[in-house]
């Protein structure tokens, strides 16, 4: 009934219009789209935000769903002028699973806006070490999985070794506790904050819950962090993720050093190597204690990294979406032309 009603409402103004554009998800946009373009004669764009039926992170209920998720991906982006792509290796699986689409993919990444980083950082008069982490609790989620998660690897429904738990705040307290226990001086500087739009039902005393925070009082946190928290979801080994949390680009932004527990994907080679970075494994408490430990003996701050940042403003990032619309108008142009 959606799709039905989108592509209704959407003929109309099309026809005097040069470029549709179709962000994902709901990947039923891509239907509607496709029904639009073909009612109006017009090119359409489609920017996936995630990449569809190749997410490790989707959970289907059988491998048939999953492979039937798939095909209506690769008819549906058939019909599309240009496929948009987040991430280099989302391109380059969908490039790998669907060939004939290789030709039509671009990337274009998240970002963020340089005036919500203009918030100053939130007023401190402690002087703990204030570790930071800004995003959805995926507790309750990633401990159901955990309890079928054999079953539905057999099934082919989830990517092998997926651990939804890693996205979350679980191994950081856990890697706290650990530090607590081995060295109380060290592990009684720390100070969690947890900020986000699920509750955590974290009880340790050296967690503060924020809740849920309008983005300006969530950057002015992350921005008064001595160290940011970015954990990601674990997958088997030798495989690599295809998404980058949206939260990576404001966290480079804001200049302040980052803990990151990523498995390997454009995330991981994104922020290796850069000051102030220190990696580690989704799951990996010994790693997480470690850095915390080096954290809490007062482990300089880094120096920021403006030209890294400046590459994922917004600004930039729709420059470049200008440019593939103008592609697909001329495109449209000279088809007429002919």
């Amino acid at each position: 009934w959606w799709v039905e009603a989108a592509a209704e409402a959407g003929i109309p103004p099309a026809r005097s219009s040069d470029v549709l554009y179709a962000t994902m998800s709901p990947f039923e946009s891509a239907e509607a789209a496709r029904r639009i373009a073909a009612a109006t004669g017009i090119p359409w764009v489609a920017d996936l935000r995630d990449p569809w039926a190749l997410d490790e992170w989707t959970v289907y209920p059988s491998a048939l769903h999953r492979i039937r998720d798939e095909r209506r991906m690769a008819r549906l982006l058939s019909t599309a002028t240009t496929v948009v792509m987040n991430t280099e290796e989302a391109r380059r699986e969908v490039a790998r699973r669907f060939p004939a689409l290789a030709s039509r993919l671009e990337v274009v990444t998240n970002g963020f806006d340089a005036g919500d980083l203009a918030v100053p950082p939130e007023p401190r008069t402690d002087d703990r070490v204030r570790v930071v982490y800004a995003g959805y609790s995926h507790v309750e989620e990633g401990l159901r999985h955990r309890r079928a998660r054999r079953l539905r690897e057999l099934r082919g429904a989830a990517a092998p070794g997926l651990d939804i738990l890693a996205r979350s705040h679980v191994f950081l307290l856990e890697a706290v506790r650990k530090l607590a226990a081995e060295d109380p001086e060290a592990g009684g500087r720390l100070e969690v904050h947890l900020a986000g739009a699920s509750p955590t039902g974290a009880t340790d005393p050296f967690v503060v819950e924020r809740g849920y925070l309008p983005h300006r009082d969530a950057v002015a946190l992350m921005r008064s962090a001595d160290v940011l928290f970015l954990p990601m979801h674990d997958v088997a080994a030798g495989r690599r993720v295809r998404t980058v949390p949206g939260k990576t680009y404001e966290y480079l932004a804001s200049g302040r050093p980052i803990l990151a527990a990523l498995p390997d994907g454009d995330a991981r080679d994104l922020l290796a190597g850069l000051p102030g970075v220190r990696l580690c494994a989704p799951t990996d408490v010994e790693g997480i204690a470690a850095a915390l430990r080096e954290l809490a003996a007062g482990a300089p701050a880094p120096t920021r990294v403006p030209e890294i940042a400046a590459r994922f403003e917004r600004r930039v990032l729709a420059g470049r979406l200008a440019e593939i619309f103008d592609r697909a108008a001329a495109g449209r142009s000279a088809a007429a032309a002919a």
